[in-house]
């Protein structure tokens, strides 16, 4: 067994997709030759808990809870909305008040790379004796937030360990990066802490083949795709809606406002009344009051129902019932390299997915290479109305499907097996 740390922030009772990355690998680690230790936050600051997902944690890892000091809690005193926002990096222009503007400005320049930094420097000193007493032979930080890898670095220098850095997201690229109002020095900083991760660490782990060649711009270092995964949901019996299902999971906010799809809805229910009869919209996650607004005006409101956060085992239930499944990306450049995380998990439940995105990303290729639905340009209003009546048409007809393959790439125990030889080959 090759004895290896994990340093993440994100662990249960945390919510949402950063969560289960770490989990999973941790999860079936040992029967591939790892031995996992894992290093987290004793009192961290999650905008979203759910405890449900404490009943998937492995029996018998080692879990090192280390006390962190972050400014989340006082800034939550003056705007608790807003903060959770943040600390999730959902960050928009629209509507901030001056207040926000204030702490955004204060945790853009003050706190870099993020607001975690302040755990750095105690985590070194603390691992510093634990790496030698416990025999650790490898070292993996996963970020963001990227302060984690800081830690990564120093461990190395001192120490001579092995390091592998895993970056779930990009980093100064990351779409919310020039909403920060960040002053050149920051940005500088920002730049200055991105390359010397990207130069120090024995190995990058990246999730999308975007952020690769990105990062292959900076680094000669050795870069490996892993992306995230789907577990196996053999327990979940599909017991698919009797309405037509159009299903999102996960935050939809102003900047990831499909408008043509609300268009292309309205339509449809106008052109065709047992659309507009069998139609219903569903929306689990964190919502902004510009999604309903624009729902309440191309005449949906009435298909429409909204379900607030959902734990992660319903969260699976929902996509193995619905009739179509929804995934929705800002249309932007550097949103090219995002793979969320349900993508997967979508993949598992075998419903066709539905994806509005830039054009030429990474889930488009993943979506055209699975044969797992279809994906749409913002520009794509047309063709989006097409398919959605050619899924309708299914419906009716009782043979709704989708005849996916090459799957199995992404189950999480294929991704751990690559990770485990990752590790041992260092």
């Amino acid at each position: 067994m090759k004895r290896t740390l994990i340093i993440t922030y994100y662990w249960p009772p945390a919510g949402g997709p950063g969560v289960q990355r770490w989990l999973k690998f941790v999860t079936y680690f040992k029967e591939f030759g790892i031995e996992p230790i894992v290093f987290i936050p004793d009192n961290p600051y999650y905008p979203v808990k759910d405890d449900s997902i404490c009943s998937e944690l492995p029996e018998g890892i080692q879990i090192i809870r280390f006390p962190i000091k972050e400014p989340y809690g006082f800034a939550n005193l003056f705007s608790k909305k807003r903060t959770t926002q943040v600390s999730s990096g959902i960050i928009t222009k629209q509507k901030q008040s001056v207040l926000e503007k204030v702490l955004l400005w204060i945790r853009g320049n003050f706190f870099i790379p993020d607001a975690r930094i302040g755990w750095v420097k105690p985590s070194i000193g603390f691992l510093r004796n634990f790496i030698s007493e416990h025999k650790v032979e490898v070292i993996i930080t996963s970020g963001p937030p990227h302060s984690l890898h800081l830690i990564g670095k120093s461990l190395k220098k001192e120490t001579g360990i092995k390091w592998v850095a895993d970056l779930r997201d990009p980093w100064t690229t990351i779409h919310y990066h020039k909403s920060m109002r960040l002053t050149k020095r920051a940005q500088k900083k920002h730049v200055a802490l991105e390359s010397e991760v990207l130069t120090n660490a024995n190995h990058i782990v990246v999730t999308s083949a975007t952020t690769k060649r990105e990062f292959q711009k900076i680094t000669k270092i050795p870069i490996e795709v892993i992306t995230n995964g789907y577990d196996s949901i053999d327990d979940f019996k599909p017991n698919l809606d009797a309405k037509f299902t159009l299903s999102h999971i996960g935050t939809l906010l102003s900047n990831r406002n499909p408008i043509i799809l609300w268009e292309a809805l309205s339509e449809l229910c106008s052109e065709n009344s047992p659309f507009s009869e069998d139609l219903l919209i569903q929306l689990a996650g964190s919502l902004s009051d510009a999604i309903l607004i624009s729902i309440k005006e191309y005449g949906l409101i009435n298909q429409c129902i909204t379900l607030g956060y959902l734990s992660h085992q319903k969260a699976i239930q929902l996509q193995c019932n619905s009739q179509i499944l929804l995934l929705i990306e800002m249309n932007l450049s550097e949103t090219k390299a995002i793979i969320p995380g349900k993508l997967f998990e979508y993949l598992a439940a075998k419903r066709p997915i539905i994806a509005i995105g830039p054009l030429d990303s990474d889930v488009e290729k993943i979506i055209k290479e699975t044969n797992s639905g279809s994906y749409f340009g913002y520009s794509e209003k047309e063709k989006l109305k097409n398919q959605i009546s050619l899924y309708y048409q299914a419906y009716r007809q009782g043979n709704l499907s989708v005849n996916s393959k090459g799957l199995s790439k992404f189950s999480r125990k294929t991704l751990t097996l690559k990770m485990s030889d990752l590790i041992k080959n260092l």
